[in-house]
């Protein structure tokens, strides 16, 4: 029987998440990225906490659709970098959650950079 995607994602995402773990000091940059938006969420895997997060979902003004672009996801990035900054971290540790590195997760981490942030 033939893996689906979402099988295969979630097996790459186990193996990330053997690899790496979030600190107070040193979060983990976890991405979530579904159809109609993307989520980005500062996690501290000591604690089991989330320390915060942002989406394109949170960044949509009132009634107004998001178009889930590059465009979009980067401000997604840019404004965890702000809460990050608010929160004195500089430091992260990026969990693409078993997305390959491209496109809408690669924007995210480009403008979670340019936000100030380092991986």
């Amino acid at each position: 029987m033939k893996m689906t995607k979402e099988q295969a994602r979630r097996r790459k995402k186990i193996r990330i998440r053997k690899k790496i773990s979030g600190t107070a000091s040193r979060p983990r940059l976890v991405v979530f990225r579904s159809n109609k938006h993307i989520y980005a969420q500062l996690v501290d895997d000591l604690v089991g906490k989330t320390m915060t997060a942002s989406s394109s979902c949170a960044l949509s003004k009132g009634d107004e659709a998001v178009k889930l672009t590059r465009k979009t996801a980067e401000a997604v990035g840019m404004d965890i970098a702000a809460k990050a900054k608010e929160l004195n971290i500089d430091k992260v540790v990026f969990d693409r959650g078993g997305y390959i590195y491209h496109g809408r997760v690669k924007a995210l981490a480009d403008g979670a950079r340019e936000g100030g942030l380092k991986f």
